[in-house]
């Protein structure tokens, strides 16, 4: 019979994403997040083989859980725009701080020169497309937005939007990313819902 695992491999590739928003690309490092799951730095390198095979993991278990991320919000929401937004603020809740985003950000950036990682990181862009173009289309079915709405063009500009709203919130530095999120995101739904958009009354779910 094998060892005891101890601390999951979820587990620590959770505590990676937090570590990552802390210390951004130069100070992730195996120790780090060997300390913040309480293990020694041996018991990562036994399991994911260096930092590299560490973020791999992570790429590739993130890309995973966006999917799975999407059905379980829908489920929660009797809405599928509550489920939008929630997913949407969800899918940030680790870039509490504009240093934390900028710190993922720069992963980003990482992603996008390793052939590897920008696999995994372009899985977890099309997840989430999918998803944001799902519940838009159910909500166009349904009678949350107006009649003639095209989901799939809405779709391209919620996710524009969304990417776009991390950068000013983070230069800006206004209020917190989850309502800057949620503002933005009624904004641009706002003109597309059967009854005009009451600033006091906001998005089922949001």
């Amino acid at each position: 019979m094998g060892r005891p695992r101890g601390v999951e491999d979820a587990a620590i590739l959770r505590a990676t994403a937090r570590v990552m928003g802390r210390v951004g690309p130069t100070g992730l490092t195996l120790a780090a997040v060997a300390r913040e799951v309480g293990l020694v730095p041996a018991t990562l390198v036994q399991r994911f083989g260096s930092k590299r095979g560490l973020l791999l993991a992570l790429a590739e278990r993130s890309a995973k859980d966006a999917g799975e991320q999407a059905g379980r919000v829908r489920r929660a929401h009797g809405s599928a725009l509550g489920a939008l937004v929630e997913l949407t603020v969800e899918s940030v809740a680790e870039m509490e701080t504009p240093d934390t985003f900028a710190n993922h950000l720069a992963f980003l950036c990482l992603d996008l020169t390793d052939p590897q990682l920008h696999e995994h990181a372009l899985a977890v862009h099309r997840a989430r497309a999918e998803a944001i173009g799902e519940l838009l289309a159910e909500a166009a079915g349904a009678g949350e937005l107006r009649a003639g709405t095209d989901p799939a063009a809405l779709s391209r500009t919620v996710q524009a939007v969304v990417a776009g709203a991390g950068l000013t919130w983070a230069l800006e530095r206004r209020g917190t990313l989850a309502e800057r999120l949620r503002e933005e995101l009624a904004l641009v739904l706002s003109p597309h819902l059967p009854h005009p958009y009451d600033q006091n009354h906001e998005l089922e779910g949001s």
